[in-house]
């Protein structure tokens, strides 16, 4: 009797083990953690999230033979809960690689390389200059004074915050920003589109944030403009843009999907990945 009582403990436990790996193990979803506020890369379109990203890493998940599921969460979460590797398995919201990130997560190849912009509305900066494409831009000491609105934990918030806070010799700053000193504040956002929100609700002069976003809110608004964000040349040097490349991550040791996804960006190329920033902006290539 207790033979068989052995047993049937034995094959229940077999039987408990193969169905916790089946749901634990072999998964047939590619989750991914993004923030849907970012058009054209990602953004709502009715109860669904779709963009830049979203395309990109259903190829992804077609190379490696699995569903995909995007999930919407703040920005700030996504490298924790990609580095975790338990609640997702890539992070894909227009990130920056930065030193810091690194620490955490292993990125792809950059895919898209963005200028910082900021919106302002019409007539409240003048533009210094005109880009390589014949686009305005203002200089960081245009910003001097003003409350900039930003997404918190973006690119754009860390520009913006250590332009104000960098002070030489001070907090292991060995270099003093653009707008220390010049009485400019920063105010976070959950969302690039809040943060221009708040200039309409003159709680905020400017907003600054990816140029994509920004030229996708400025065309749905035309009561704003913008501008590309520059640093002034010295020493003859002509003036440069503040600017920065994307990428997407996955936890550290994940080779299998970081190739599957450099294998796609690869196949895209640079001229895929532009059409798709147009496709999702709306504008038509021919």
């Amino acid at each position: 009797m207790k033979k068989i009582i052995s047993l049937l403990l034995c094959a229940l436990f077999i039987l408990t083990s193969t169905a916790l790996f089946s749901a634990c193990g072999a998964k047939d979803t590619l989750i991914v953690q993004t923030n849907a506020y970012f058009a054209p890369f990602e953004y709502y379109e009715g109860t669904v999230i779709t963009g830049v990203d979203v395309e990109i890493m259903q190829k992804v998940a077609d190379k490696l033979g699995k569903e995909l599921e995007f999930i919407n969460v703040e920005f700030s979460a996504i490298i924790d809960n990609v580095a975790a590797g338990k609640i997702c398995d890539a992070g894909a919201a227009g990130i920056t690689v930065t030193d810091e990130r690194l620490e955490k997560v292993d990125f792809s190849n950059t895919y898209f390389t963005s200028v910082q912009y900021v919106v302002y509305k019409n007539g409240a900066l003048t533009p210094a200059g005109k880009t390589a494409d014949g686009d305005d831009y203002v200089t960081w000491d245009q910003l001097a004074g003003l409350k900039i609105g930003v997404q918190q934990d973006t690119t754009g918030d860390f520009y913006v915050s250590d332009e104000i806070a960098a002070k030489e010799g001070v907090d292991d700053y060995d270099w003093t920003g653009v707008l220390n000193g010049s009485g400019a504040e920063v105010a976070r956002f959950d969302s690039a589109q809040l943060a221009v929100d708040a200039i309409s609700a003159n709680t905020c002069d400017v907003a600054v944030c990816d140029m994509l976003p920004a030229e996708y809110i400025v065309s749905k608004n035309t009561q704003y403009s913008c501008a590309a964000l520059y640093y002034k040349g010295t020493d003859g040097e002509a003036d440069y843009p503040t600017a920065e490349d994307y990428a997407i991550c996955v936890a550290k040791g994940n080779k299998e999907l970081l190739d599957a996804i450099n294998a796609v960006l690869a196949e895209l190329g640079t001229e895929g990945i532009n059409a798709l920033v147009l496709k999702h902006m709306g504008i038509d290539e021919k």
